[in-house]
């Protein structure tokens, strides 16, 4: 079979779109469409977390009909350690490697190679680090990281960047940001100079950074605005920061970035988290918390947040979330999946992994609705006490 013939019946589009559908006349909240070759994005969404190419116990059939996911991810350094990047070339990208015929959008991997404090070593040419995996050594620069992206062939590439932690002084929120917008110059060289592997079209979103300093923070986004990418990344925020600093500087780039072009906050968050930032203008989320607790016996519901191993669930024959559930014809009760999680058995993480997506997705689908009709901020000011409750 000729993978690449096969692809190439997905090109369409010259570029990547967004359609402004409708603005909250009560905050800057904003329903959207983003366009691109494996479909239609309707945002604000929520995106899950695909890491090595899957969503952790998740069938791609979930995802698709459970879980009505319209964008999924997967990340750069860890798609090039495993399963590498001659498998994803040979079988034509990991849309065909995985399954998933929608969006995806890759990370550069940047969070993770500097999160290896231990084992990579930094420097203006790239990031020089050993995996994680084998010890092995490799070197990360942003030419690249944009050939890795392409080959992985994400509809959404993120440029390489240098993610300062939340507690970082001026000097070094300086030079991260610096490093970063000078990396980004190549990156776009490269992306420039070079052509999407697999017959369709690839986006570059960069990242602003700056740490939790105002003009840190509005340099970044005034450097990242004036490249006329097709979209936009906010990084370096939830990683140790006060909350409502996180929501300041999200409020100081918005006022920046280009209202035409999609907007994507990285790693956030809580369900308090996505709605506060919706009401601040952002369109696209991602978070390992819905998957990862879940694992871990947290559940997310419309009427809070439930820790299902407590003994109170044991004789609770009611289903796990009676609104937000994605589970309509088979409402899994609190009492079964208790069991199941107490008793390590596979299929209660997997339950409550696509209960949780589910309920993220109910989330964000249920903002843009009331964008749509006019009464976002009423229904997100009832909803947030709601989901910040701790009911166990």
């Amino acid at each position: 079979m000729d993978i690449n013939k096969k692809i190439c019946i997905f090109a369409q589009n010259l570029e990547m779109k967004y359609s402004l559908v409708k603005n909250d006349a009560k905050s800057n909240a904003r329903a959207g469409i983003i366009t691109t070759d494996h479909g239609d994005i309707e945002t604000p969404i929520f995106m899950p977390v695909g890491t090595v190419g899957s969503v952790k116990a998740t069938h791609i059939r979930d995802l698709e009909d459970e879980i009505k996911a319209q964008i999924i991810l997967g990340n750069t350094y860890h798609l090039y350690l495993r399963p590498g990047l001659d498998v994803l070339h040979e079988c034509g990208g990991l849309h065909q490697f995985n399954g998933w015929h929608h969006p995806i959008l890759t990370d550069s991997g940047g969070f993770q190679v500097f999160s290896l404090t231990d084992i990579r070593k930094m420097k203006e040419e790239g990031v020089e680090f050993r995996s994680h995996i084998d010890g092995s050594k490799h070197l990360f620069t942003p030419e690249r990281v944009m050939d890795i992206e392409r080959t992985i062939g994400a509809d959404i590439m993120m440029a390489f960047d240098e993610c300062a932690p939340g507690t970082s002084d001026y000097k070094y929120a300086k030079e991260a940001m610096g490093r970063t917008h000078r990396w980004l110059d190549r990156c776009l060289k490269r992306f420039n100079e070079t052509e999407p592997q697999y017959g369709y079209y690839q986006s570059l979103f960069p990242i602003v950074q700056g740490c939790t300093y105002r003009d840190l923070r509005t340099e970044s986004a005034e450097f990242i605005a004036s490249k006329d990418c097709d979209g936009h990344a906010i990084g370096g925020l939830a990683v140790g920061e006060p909350t409502e600093v996180m929501y300041e500087m999200i409020e100081v780039v918005n006022a920046i970035l280009p209202k035409d072009k999609p907007r994507y906050l990285m790693g956030v968050g809580t369900p308090a988290n996505i709605l506060e930032a919706i009401s601040r203008g952002v369109d696209m989320f991602d978070c390992v918390m819905p998957t990862r607790n879940g694992r871990n016996g947290m559940i997310f519901t419309s009427e809070g947040i439930i820790n299902i191993k407590n003994e109170r669930w044991k004789y609770d024959f009611s289903p796990i979330d009676e609104n937000g559930s994605v589970f309509v014809d088979r409402q899994y009760s609190k009492a079964y999946l208790r069991h199941l999680i107490i008793s390590k058995e596979i299929l209660g993480p997997m339950i409550a992994t696509v209960h949780n997506l589910g309920f993220y997705l109910w989330l964000v689908c249920e903002a843009r609705k009331h964008i749509i009709e006019g009464d976002f901020t009423e229904w997100r000011d009832m909803m947030l006490p709601k989901v910040m409750n701790r009911i166990s």
